[in-house]
């Protein structure tokens, strides 16, 4: 048998994961510790007698409380554990901490492309925007057309996607909270990888009319374009059967394809990305692996000028005093907490708490509740000051390290990041997950080289190289860091990318259906 190893956290912390593959048996042996029972690979061990109540301690921070006494070499998992209240959100630690000074990062750069309103894309996207879902059949079946017949005369255009959603009729459209999903699908027509293009699909009778989902200066427009919106409205007299809208699709189309095809990219400082970062599927080895190397790699973009946005209400919500202290004015300190305060009340009117967040999967890969989840995942965000707040569904409007409020469902985040102006995605897993975006390269790091290997054509970086003793945080985070400006660049694709594995855009729509 491979020598058995534990990995601790903190000096301090009374548990400690079993990193070998299929776990270790009772009876195993690790620094004169014998375990008492098998745990499974990821899953925690007590170092410790642990009396009834007591405090079980990972990342130095309390996971939970023992619901019986577990002697030391016992299995820790969530049937264990009594979950801590959630932090309140008054009283906390506002700007606190200073981060060392760190010299920037100079001379990386990528190639991209500049955009009217000056953002830069990694990708030449035509995208079609949608008012309302009534129209997502038509505009399908046209995009299909537009791949088969036109993209082939315009080999710098890497892609036709259609904006589809599941909203804009049937709605609340002026409910308070109805600003969210429609603020979400304007900023995503501006998203940096659609070149300033914008063309819309309406059907003519939704609520979402094209004038309140695109009003005029929502999007920068250049001196060699119509300041008007470009609409194909399926209800126009003009069509006249299926194939009349069809044809309307695909000319329009055309118009857009030629400019797009007209750019080319130049070389951008780094500092022009701006990277989102996520996990999902996330497992114990979430924060000992892929998501410090992640957090690496954060710092070395936030030094390169960078914007990198890291999300997820729920699963950082129990680290909120973490997150204060590291606000660069206690105005940003303030924007959290708010943001904060606004998901604990939308969680309490649908009558669960955060909780709910951890699945099944998670605690499979031995993560016992959210407070243990959130230590692991807060660890993305590196050690820069957070600089801003975004809320859901507005773009970012200032670099360095922000946090982009959004619920922790891996494609509403990744929707809402898009919105922020993603345009490069980062996503840590431990249990695997095909997802992929079709608006934006999605970079996959693993947490284990078990994933890693099984999932070869899946899997970009395998950070499981740090708990195999094969690699350091520092090691991985700069090969991230390099991937990323080659991902950027198109010189390389992500294997999403390469398969075309694409989920639904789903929006965050907490206004009333009616």
């Amino acid at each position: 048998m491979t020598r058995p190893i534990l990995i601790r956290i903190h000096p301090a912390d009374n548990v400690a994961i079993v990193a070998n593959e299929g776990g270790l048996p009772a009876g195993a042996v690790v620094d004169g510790l014998t375990l008492r029972e098998h745990v499974p690979q990821a899953h925690k061990v007590a170092l410790v007698d642990l009396p009834q109540g007591a405090a079980v301690r990972r990342y130095n921070v309390p996971i939970g409380y023992a619901v019986r006494d577990i002697p030391a070499g016992s299995w820790v998992h969530e049937r264990l554990l009594h979950m801590p209240a959630a932090r309140p959100l008054d009283d906390l630690p506002m700007a606190t901490v200073r981060a060392p000074a760190v010299a920037p990062l100079e001379g990386y750069t990528f190639e991209g492309y500049r955009n009217p309103d000056g953002s830069v894309g990694t990708r030449n996207i035509l995208a079609i925007t949608q008012t309302v879902q009534c129209v997502a059949g038509v505009t399908a079946f046209a995009v299909q057309r537009i791949k088969q017949e036109l993209l082939p005369k315009y080999p710098n255009v890497d892609d036709v996607v259609a904006l589809e959603h599941g909203y804009g009729c049937g709605v609340a459209i002026d409910a308070p909270d109805a600003v969210i999903p429609i603020r979400t699908l304007r900023n995503l027509a501006r998203n940096p990888n659609f070149g300033g293009e914008v063309m819309v699909v309406s059907l003519g009778c939704e609520k979402l009319q094209p004038e309140r989902l695109l009003p005029p200066g929502s999007i920068p427009i250049d001196d060699h374009r119509s300041s008007s919106l470009d609409v194909v409205c399926l209800q126009d007299e003009a069509h006249v059967g299926f194939h009349s809208m069809v044809d309307a699709l695909m000319r329009q189309a055309e118009v857009h394809l030629q400019r797009l095809n007209a750019r080319r990219r130049e070389t951008v400082p780094a500092s022009e990305l701006v990277v989102g970062v996520q996990c999902g599927g996330s497992d114990a080895f979430s924060g000992v692996t892929a998501n410090p190397a992640v957090g690496f790699c954060t710092d070395l973009l936030v030094r390169a000028g960078a914007t990198v946005m890291f999300s997820e209400v729920t699963e950082v919500r129990d680290g909120i005093d973490q997150l204060t202290s590291r606000a660069a004015t206690p105005e940003v300190a303030q924007a959290m907490i708010e943001q904060m305060a606004w998901y604990d009340a939308y969680l309490k009117r649908g009558q669960v708490d955060r909780s709910a967040n951890t699945t099944p999967g998670n605690k499979k890969g031995g993560l016992s509740n959210i407070v243990e989840k959130a230590m692991g995942s807060i660890i993305k965000s590196g050690t820069a000051p957070i600089m801003g707040v975004v809320p859901p569904g507005e773009r970012a409007g200032q670099r360095g390290l922000l946090y982009a409020a959004t619920p922790a469902s891996d494609f509403i985040c990744g929707t809402l990041q898009l919105a922020a102006g993603m345009n490069v995605h980062v996503f840590t897993t431990g249990r695997g997950t095909p997802y992929g975006l079709a608006a934006c390269p999605v970079i996959k790091v693993a947490t284990r080289t078990e994933l890693a290997r099984r999932w070869h054509d899946l899997m970009d970086i395998n950070a499981g190289r740090i708990a195999d003793g094969q690699a350091s945080i520092a090691d991985v985070g700069w090969e991230l860091f390099h991937f990323i400006l080659d991902v950027a660049s198109g010189r390389k694709k992500t294997w999403a990318e390469h398969w075309k594995l694409h989920n639904a855009q789903v929006l965050f729509n907490p206004a009333p259906v009616t």
